[in-house]
């Protein structure tokens, strides 16, 4: 059933003509339980709301939560809104009610004063909307909770980066609200802590690869570290920038817990974010730097490995940069190991950051490792009768990638984490992420 404006909702209309999804008690009971509802604005939210107006060049950006009656503003960057009573509206003045009502699809209007589905929308003057883009908040069960939306006060046509982006943002902020309600389980029992902390590890990572260029070969690792509960900073990613370019990372935030998780899901979105529009990976980490110091404030640094990437006739091209992170390994054909990589500066720290872009090649048969300190810090647990256990480090890490010669990327990972588990005897004291690509061999493009 549609509304005047021609929007067809497919759970139909209320009484009083808006969505009827906005009175499902099922949505309602998600909405409650984020406890969102009449709170204070909180700096993760800001944050990332702050990356939404930044992407797409807007001065007001919001993260709001929905019932059947109010839109709440959690967020609302560029009004001069502070208190509760300030930052909402009735739903029939929202324009969250489409996103509502769609049940999960986001909402885009390139020019709301002409769109037949906004044109006589109440907030279309009365908020100076000239162009509104926005993306559904889910709930564990699928349910909108709201949504993250930019405004412009001019018509404009979204591009596909700016909204993909308003996606990524609207999962991270899910991410952040099921990681709050379930941290609060969490109290009740360690082993349930335990479990639920590390499952929300698993939301910080993508959970598979992007699917790469033709022959070219892509698989990645994560480990989480035993040694105490708690959410780690190992993430990673790989993903098409734009044409012929890919960008694959790797990175380590200093510390544990959901400060740790924040950062990290800061990172992601803003390297992404820029990746799409820059194709150096210092100018990328550069941007990333800005980001962390502007929107964290300097409190926590992190790591990364940040190359671009695109494929050639005789295999793979790209440029890698070290941001205070251990150098990549690349494995020959023939089973040689090189380091790869400039050592550059940490970021979150300092605003003036030495970064250097350092080109690769990859031929038929090469491998490239990307990888975090939980690699080389790999030991045995600590026992008081015992020497102490001395870290797998550098060499043998070199070592253990030379033996996996021939094997593919998956293979290779694989081989990788049995050794340092085997090393470990089943014990990790960090969080360990590997990530590699490889091109094929000849004879096994031949063969395909």
């Amino acid at each position: 059933m549609d509304d005047d404006s021609g929007v067809i909702y497919p759970r139909g209309l209320r009484n009083d003509g808006l969505p009827a999804a906005l009175s499902d008690p099922d949505r309602l009971a998600a909405v409650r339980a984020t406890g969102m509802m009449d709170t204070d604005p909180e700096t993760v939210f800001d944050d990332l709301a702050q990356v939404a107006a930044d992407v797409t060049g807007c001065a007001r950006a919001f993260i709001t939560f929905v019932d059947d009656e109010r839109s709440f503003w959690k967020t609302c960057l560029g009004v001069p809104a502070e208190g509760v009573r300030e930052r909402q509206n009735s739903v029939r003045e929202s324009f969250c009610t489409f996103v509502v009502g769609l049940e999960g699809e986001p909402f885009v209007v390139d020019d709301a004063r002409i769109d037949p589905r906004t044109r006589d929308h109440p907030s279309v003057e009365a908020m100076k909307i000239g162009a509104w883009a926005g993306h559904p908040i889910l709930g564990p069960g699928g349910e909108v909770l709201g949504s993250i939306c930019v405004i412009d006060t001019e018509a404009r046509t979204w591009s596909v980066s700016e909204t993909t982006t308003l996606a990524t943002l609207a999962r991270a902020v899910g991410n952040e609200l099921h990681l709050r309600q379930s941290l609060a389980d969490c109290q009740e029992a360690l082993e349930t802590s335990r479990e639920l902390a590390l499952s929300f590890q698993d939301s910080f990572r993508p959970p598979h690869l992007a699917l790469t260029p033709d022959h070219v070969q892509a698989a990645a690792s994560f480990r989480p570290a035993v040694a105490e509960v708690g959410v780690g900073g190992d993430f990673y990613d790989l993903y098409h920038a734009k044409g012929p370019w890919w960008c694959a990372y790797i990175g380590d935030v200093c510390g544990k817990g959901i400060e740790a998780a924040k950062e990290t899901t800061l990172a992601r979105y803003t390297l992404r974010a820029a990746g799409s529009r820059v194709l150096s990976p210092a100018a990328v980490c550069r941007w990333l730097n800005a980001a962390l110091l502007d929107q964290r404030g300097g409190k926590r640094f992190l790591t990364a490995a940040y190359a671009t990437f695109r494929s050639t006739p005789g295999g793979i091209t790209g440029r890698l940069c070290l941001a205070g992170h251990p150098p990549a390994l690349i494995r020959r054909a023939d089973g040689r190991i090189q380091e790869l990589g400039r050592h550059g500066s940490m970021l979150g720290i300092f605003r003036e950051v030495r970064l250097t872009d350092v080109r690769f090649r990859l031929a038929p048969g090469d491998l490239l490792l990307l990888y975090t300190d939980g690699a080389t810090d790999a030991r045995p647990k600590r026992h008081p009768d015992r020497p102490k256990p001395v870290p797998f480090g550098d060499e043998a890490l070199a070592h253990a990638l030379a033996q996996c010669q021939d094997m593919d990327a998956e293979a290779t990972i694989a081989h990788l984490n049995s050794i340092l588990d085997t090393y470990g005897q089943g014990w990790a004291a960090d969080d360990t992420a590997l990530l590699a690509l490889r091109v094929p061999s000849r004879s096994e493009h031949a063969i395909s």
